[in-house]
């Protein structure tokens, strides 16, 4: 009889992980809870990342300029697009840390720290480059309108 008493024991727990599992791809339960994350994440990133508000910044003076300087469409989508890559990336940057944190708790780890300067490392690839489009795009008018 001993052998018996697990059976269903181990038959609950079955059942559990089978009903936990059916809704684990349910944890946004409708559209308007997943627009509520993102926007739990994009504060959380406003809040608590100095980079990303920096980059939030430099990025509505570029657009300012841009209006300013009346752009025409396809060059305030491109800028659009390169503000959008480096906050974006800085969003990717901040779960990355905080994944990397998770799991290896305050102990150093040399694949965590390749984790953490990689993932800055793509930030800053994509500040210069957004940099230097920006200087593409904005320095022509600017300096036209400054008579230069």
């Amino acid at each position: 009889m001993p052998a018996e008493t697990p059976l269903p024991l181990e038959n609950e727990l079955k059942t559990v992980k089978l009903a936990t599992r059916r809704r684990s791809w349910r944890i946004a339960g409708d559209l308007p809870a997943s627009f509520r994350y993102a926007a739990q994440g994009l504060g959380y990133a406003f809040s608590s990342q100095r980079n990303f508000r920096i980059h939030v910044v430099i990025g509505a003076v570029v657009f300012g300029l841009a209006v300013v300087l009346q752009l025409d469409l396809i060059r305030m989508a491109v800028l659009a697009l390169t503000v959008t890559a480096v906050l974006v990336l800085e969003l990717l940057n901040t779960a990355i840390e905080a994944v990397v944190d998770l799991a290896i708790g305050r102990r150093y780890h040399p694949l965590a720290r390749i984790a953490k300067d990689c993932a800055a490392a793509a930030v800053l690839v994509a500040a210069i480059s957004s940099l230097l489009i920006a200087l593409f795009l904005l320095l022509p008018p600017l300096l036209l309108r400054l008579n230069f």
